[in-house]
């Protein structure tokens, strides 16, 4: 998955964009001034930077102009102005997007963004499961497995997230979305058919008071 830098200095925002990010498995860092970004982005390559434009001590226009190498941006800002957005955009920013926004609506920008500069990521495997996404399909030894579309998400974000703790919350909603009004109860009956599915009974680990945790070696 990409590494993600938010960069943005009003915290709730900041946060509210991490967690929807991290919800689909990305690795992300926050910042919360331009100084602090700037280095953390000189210092790290990141897939994707998501940048408020109207920081306290420098406007991420600047900020991107004053970088030798910046990564793949969308800015985030309260400015819907036209001029401003094709400022952005003449910049060489994948995106622009303007507060309040939905957290789907970011998501999908994000990922739109991430496929046209990360190398295709469609086929996952652990063990003796392969999982593609592109022809959503899973097969264990080869051979075909029939999975329910939720099954099928829920198993998606196990193999992105090897050997780390999901908690229920986090997959009911990459499987059924934010508005999903069921109980996690939801999730140990999908988890105990995709164990009987693929015999993973000793993989796929209950972690207490918590989630799941899908364990595979180094």
């Amino acid at each position: 998955m990409g590494k993600i830098l938010i960069l943005e200095d009003e915290r709730a925002i900041n946060d509210l964009i991490r967690m929807t990010m991290q919800l689909k498995g990305y690795e992300c860092d926050n910042a919360f001034s331009g100084d602090e970004g700037k280095r953390m982005l000189e210092e790290t390559q990141y897939d994707l930077a998501f940048i408020d434009v109207m920081l306290p001590d420098i406007d991420g226009f600047t900020l991107i102009e004053q970088l030798k190498n910046p990564p793949p941006v969308i800015f985030v800002t309260a400015r819907a102005g036209v001029q401003d957005r094709v400022k952005g955009l003449r910049m060489g920013a994948q995106d622009y997007i303007v507060k309040p926004f939905d957290p789907l609506e970011l998501l999908a920008r994000a990922e739109n963004a991430l496929s046209r500069t990360l190398p295709s990521t469609s086929v996952l495997r652990a063990l003796d499961v392969e999982l593609d996404s592109a022809r959503h399909e899973v097969r264990k030894n080869g051979a075909p497995v029939e999975m329910t579309p939720q099954e099928f998400q829920l198993l998606e974000l196990f193999l992105r997230n090897k050997n780390i703790a999901l908690s229920r919350d986090k997959l009911l909603d990459a499987a059924w979305g934010y508005d999903y009004l069921g109980g996690s109860r939801t999730i140990d009956i999908h988890v105990q058919k995709i164990r009987r599915k693929l015999d993973w009974n000793d993989v796929i680990k209950t972690v207490y008071k918590l989630g799941y945790r899908l364990e595979v070696k180094p």
